[in-house]
């Protein structure tokens, strides 16, 4: 049964959500907020969200999942919520010149940009940090701190609400921050339904 509340009633338009993949993502930093959103989805009339992944090619995970996207980054549309996820793949990734300006240029037309874990890197290489609050994986907290010098880097937080710009920590930390964004845009009733499809133990609370 969906929920039907004064929040999903004022949020009709549909927002597309785009999670990149690279070789080497976490798993769990991609999967957790894709089983939020999409659960989110289920949980509303009309549905509030549409998920989508997207990467160059199929990847291999970090622990060798092969995951084939939705959409290449030339097929992928203007995306409302632009989700990048970490891993070992990130360090990478921030250096390859076709992710960014795939996700510079997304990142222009979206409504929320969100990072998980050392997705934070990609943010801040591109200076989408510059100024705000940010966290990302505990042992990447010295090198986002290198990466963007501009940035003010928050250890010991899940995650960090900059309005249009957040930041998760690590792996699961990504599930937090997603709920939050479904309570945030879709209400409580939406999120703490969602909280209980997944058997999933979170405290609503506001961002670090």
């Amino acid at each position: 049964m969906s929920v039907a509340t004064p929040d999903t009633i004022a949020a009709q338009h549909q927002r597309l959500v785009a999670i990149l993949l690279f070789p080497d993502v976490e798993v769990l930093d991609f999967a957790g907020p894709f089983e939020v959103f999409s659960l989110a989805a289920l949980e509303t009339e009309p549905a509030a969200f549409r998920v989508v992944t997207v990467a160059a090619a199929p990847i291999v995970t970090v622990g060798g999942l092969r995951v084939t996207p939705e959409h290449d980054f030339e097929s992928c549309p203007q995306a409302d919520l632009l989700l990048i996820p970490g891993g070992s793949g990130s360090r990478q990734a921030m250096r390859e010149q076709r992710i960014l300006s795939w996700v510079d240029g997304q990142a222009k037309g979206a409504e929320i940009v969100a990072s998980i874990c050392t997705g934070a890197l990609l943010l801040g290489r591109l200076g989408l940090l510059d100024g705000l609050r940010s966290t990302t994986h505990w042992g990447a907290l010295d090198l986002l701190r290198e990466v963007a010098p501009q940035t003010i880097v928050v250890p010991e937080t899940r995650y960090i609400d900059n309005g249009r710009i957040l930041t998760s920590a690590g792996i699961s930390a990504g599930i937090d921050m997603s709920l939050y964004l479904v309570e945030r845009l879709c209400g409580t009733d939406v999120a703490r339904t969602v909280m209980r499809d997944m058997e999933y133990d979170w405290q609503l609370r506001a961002a670090g």
